[in-house]
């Protein structure tokens, strides 16, 4: 099947019960048993749950996965994802990662003895370099949040290969429509079904998808002991975002190239982070391993006055954390996403007090345009 059906119809069947065509909201903490041992599939609604059960389908098949899990969030789904290592093993990381990704990094699992090296990951050279002995999985995202830097997944995933690495994508970003990791050789991939997934900025959750079946039966093991679910209702709003993840991203990807194409022409932008761009330094890489470049762009304006001044004049774009939705969301990374990455860090990595990072929304682009046009008058 081809994407569009799979992400309307994979994981569901009408209801057996009442023939409802969409997958009903199995709100139960329990299900009654007709004895000692003998149930119908389903015992405590914190191990199975049928909504949670038809999203988990429903995203490996879009993933190209064998199994997906569901989490209360993002972040849960990495902690999960990393509880698969021990004490001592080592952790080759994207040095550009999300800012609770690096918080939960350093902050939380390096107290229990993992240990991790961050490095620039489209720097092939720099990840092989940086694996030792006690290495056991190199975790990425690609592109980057919030500068935008693409890394070679067909590579990195020959690397992992040779060093019998797990390989690790956050893959929220670009989302399977444009972007699918396991056919490019990672072992696993991740995403915070908040962004563009669920794509209504109304639901928090986690996925992460597997391509090697007893991983997918540990890390299930994983979600249950340790309890950090979907709800219910969460999963069904995220099953009714895949439905129209299709459309909704051809339009994403429209709207962000005019908006890229438009702030080119903007004297105050100074630089612009977005890899549709032709003189984005892995614009080739980028044409090769996503077949769009989606809607998330960053931008220099030169200083915190500046950044904040636009931040306080627009309209219809958003000052709001979090991407992905419907409408245009805007936000200053150093101050919101990226506020737990040391400052010296940022600034090496470019996330500097003048970036500010835009979601293009799926409005009428003109009206975006419009937008950001009268904020940067104010400049």
């Amino acid at each position: 099947m081809g994407f569009a059906t799979d992400a309307i119809h994979a994981g569901q069947q009408p209801d057996p019960t009442t023939g409802a065509i969409i997958t009903p909201i199995y709100q139960t903490s329990t299900y009654v048993q007709a004895e000692i041992g003998k149930h119908k599939g389903y015992e405590y609604a914190r191990t199975q749950n049928p909504t949670r059960a038809a999203l988990e389908a429903n995203i490996a098949a879009l993933e190209r996965g064998v199994c997906g899990i569901a989490f209360a969030s993002g972040l849960a789904a990495i902690n999960a994802t990393l509880t698969l290592l021990k004490s001592g093993n080592h952790v080759v990381a994207s040095s550009n990662l999300y800012g609770g990704t690096f918080r939960l990094f350093v902050r939380i699992l390096a107290t229990f003895g993992l240990e991790f090296s961050f490095v620039d990951t489209s720097n092939i050279n720099l990840v092989e370099a940086a694996i030792q002995s006690s290495t056991r999985m190199i975790f990425i995202e690609t592109p980057t949040n919030p500068t935008m830097t693409i890394s070679d997944l067909a590579a990195i995933s020959r690397i992992a290969q040779a060093h019998r690495l797990r390989f690790v994508v956050d893959n929220t970003f670009m989302s399977p429509y444009f972007q699918r990791p396991i056919e490019l050789g990672a072992d696993i991939v991740i995403h915070s079904t908040t962004k563009f997934l669920n794509g209504h900025s109304d639901s928090i959750g986690g996925m992460v998808v597997v391509k090697d079946p007893e991983e997918g039966e540990r890390l299930a093991f994983i979600q249950n002991a340790a309890g950090a679910i979907l709800s219910p209702f969460d999963a069904w709003l995220i099953l009714r975002g895949t439905k129209t993840l299709a459309v909704r991203m051809r339009q994403h990807d429209a709207n962000g190239r005019a908006i890229a194409r438009f702030l080119g022409g903007q004297r105050q932008v100074q630089k612009i982070y977005y890899p549709g761009l032709a003189d984005h330094p892995q614009h080739e890489l980028a044409q090769r391993q996503m077949s769009g470049f989606g809607s998330m762009i960053a931008f220099e304006l030169g200083s915190l006055e500046k950044a904040n001044t636009l931040l306080k004049h627009v309209r219809l774009c958003s000052l709001a954390e979090s991407l992905g939705g419907v409408e245009t969301l805007i936000s200053h990374p150093a101050t919101m996403t990226h506020a737990s990455v040391p400052r010296e860090d940022r600034i090496r990595l470019g996330i500097t007090d003048g970036l500010v990072r835009i979601s293009v929304g799926i409005e009428d682009v003109e009206d975006i345009i419009t937008d950001l046009e009268q904020a940067l008058s104010r400049l």
